[in-house]
């Protein structure tokens, strides 16, 4: 089986790591979600990953809630996706795959810091790079830092992966008649406030031409079929 893609960067929220939990990691999940990478890997695949970490902390919405400064709030969400991007990294390494931290805010004896080409060239040694800690500044969600770190790296696509099957018309877990689109322009994207990704990780993809994968990642076999060319999930391009 030869894999369409060679490099690719998959973006993770922090729910993805909450599994029956309300709050914090499960395990379990993480040791599922390893699996599923290490199938791509064996593709001969580069793979690089940005964690969220909204199962643990999330800037914007608690800022408001605790009455706290925004920039606060955001710096502490950051150190929520350094917990989460840890955490994956052990259980990438239970499964054999060598695995990489790399931290947009300088934590030396936890994480190296971010390179550009130190990053390009964890991945050409086909080891999995994990980015944390989102762009580094505040006001930028890690949908933002997903789009800037593809790009970046030079990846061929950006996977999104979520609890739905792809991009609908609205929430489908509150409305039965949402309409799942198989192929959408940037554009539309933003046109239609489809909540996807925010303005500007959008823009940032349209301006670079970076293709966009949304997709359910609760389905084991969905990450390796969309790398070897199948069609699942919502396709976003110009």
């Amino acid at each position: 089986m030869k894999a369409k893609y060679k490099r690719i960067l998959l973006k993770l929220s922090g729910e993805a790591f909450l599994g029956e939990y309300q709050h914090g990691i499960d395990a379990k999940v993480c040791a599922r979600l390893a699996k599923q990478i290490k199938e791509v890997v064996s593709l001969d695949v580069e793979v690089a990953l940005v964690v969220g970490g909204g199962n643990i902390f999330r800037g914007a919405p608690k800022s408001k809630e605790f009455e706290m400064e925004r920039t606060v709030a955001d710096y502490m969400g950051m150190l929520a996706t350094v917990l989460n991007g840890l955490a994956f990294q052990n259980a990438l390494e239970n499964q054999g795959v060598p695995t990489r931290v790399m931290t947009a805010v300088q934590m030396h004896q936890i994480a190296e810091p971010y390179i550009r080409r130190r990053a390009i060239r964890h991945l050409e040694k086909k080891r999995v790079v994990i980015f944390v800690a989102g762009t580094g500044n505040p006001y930028f969600t890690t949908d933002t830092a997903a789009a800037l770190r593809s790009i970046e790296i030079n990846a061929e696509v950006l996977l999104k992966g979520t609890k739905v099957d792809g991009v609908y018309s609205s929430d489908p877990f509150k409305n039965e008649r949402a309409t799942l689109f198989r192929e959408l322009k940037y554009i539309d994207v933003i046109k239609k406030r489809l909540e996807v990704m925010d303005a500007t990780a959008i823009t940032l993809c349209m301006e670079n031409k970076l293709p966009i994968i949304v997709f359910n990642f609760m389905k084991d076999d969905n990450l390796k079929d969309i790398v070897l060319g199948k069609n699942i999930g919502t396709f976003i391009r110009y």
